[in-house]
């Protein structure tokens, strides 16, 4: 095996670093089946008011526990609902839900994770005191508290796991801005005149950003699974809002005569996650800068 050395003077290796990520992701087979699969899930979760053959609070007693039919294509519940219709109304809950949540986190968490990082002193020890204080409580029981303090709506449920997941962004925003600070491109921009707003938009947080949306990708995944855990306790989504969770909670009585209940919602949420995670460990690979490096090993 020999290592072919980086040098501009080589038009060959300079074709080769100038992929950018977006080529990456569609030689990446992974991360672009990933990627389509979970683009039709979010299409199907928007346009579920227009393809969902029932509606999904319809009551029927009388079709009540009716096994996968023509009619309805995955059964019905014991009030007669149509599963298939509350699966996807369910995926437009919780994708409503797990990208509100990793919104918030997400903004909040850079920005508070960022003025730590870069301006230090006691910013950063308000910052990181509070940071610590909430990841020193088991992430279910403090969503938990909230949302049984709160009440169970949709709102309370976003509210609850946005205060449980910001604070992971804030400390590995923090450690990516301490370390790219020091870099000497910062002490040019410093030298030049930039002002620290400018520093910090322009020059740091692009190149800080990478791991952040790593973790942004993979907690998609994580928010999802923890709204269906809380909903199926019963202190989620109240059970008039369609959302895989409840589902698996109104279920859970017939689990011995109709298994399907379970079995739909439970998949949903199974592949929904696997999809997420496959996908932030993808984006993980394409977007360290080793990767660059290790593609240009010949053997």
């Amino acid at each position: 095996m020999k290592c072919i050395s980086i040098s501009k003077s080589n038009p060959a290796i300079q074709g080769r670093i100038k992929w950018t990520p977006c080529h990456r992701i569609m030689a990446n087979r992974t991360v672009a089946v990933c990627l389509v699969l979970l683009a039709a899930m979010v299409l199907i979760a928007i346009l579920a008011p227009w393809i969902a053959p029932y509606e999904p609070n319809d009551i029927n007693l009388k079709e009540s526990l009716q096994s996968p039919s023509k009619e309805h294509w995955l059964g019905t519940d014991h009030l007669g609902r149509d599963i298939f219709s509350r699966l996807l109304y369910g995926a437009t809950t919780s994708f409503t839900i797990a990208i509100s949540v990793v919104a918030f986190a997400l903004i909040w968490g850079i920005a508070l994770g960022g003025i730590a990082g870069y301006f230090g002193g006691l910013s950063d020890d308000i910052i990181s005191r509070v940071i610590d204080l909430f990841l020193s409580f088991p992430s279910m029981i403090f969503a938990l508290a909230i949302v049984g303090a709160l009440g169970s709506s949709v709102l309370n449920l976003i509210m609850a796991l946005a205060l449980v997941h910001w604070a992971s962004y804030a400390r590995l925003m923090r450690g990516q801005v301490l370390s790219a600070k020091s870099n000497d491109y910062v002490s040019s921009a410093r030298v030049i005149g930039a002002s620290d707003r400018r520093i910090l938009v322009k020059h740091i947080l692009p190149n800080a950003l990478a791991p952040v949306i790593v973790l942004a990708t993979l907690d998609m995944g994580h928010v999802i699974l923890s709204a269906a855990a809380l909903s199926f306790l019963g202190l989620g989504i109240p059970p008039s809002v369609p959302e895989w969770g409840s589902m698996l909670n109104a279920g859970k009585e017939f689990m011995r005569t109709s298994p399907y209940l379970n079995l739909f919602p439970g998949m949903a949420i199974t592949l929904t996650v696997i999809l997420f995670s496959l996908l932030g460990d993808g984006f993980q690979e394409i977007l360290d800068p080793e990767s660059e490096v290790s593609g240009l090993v010949a053997a």
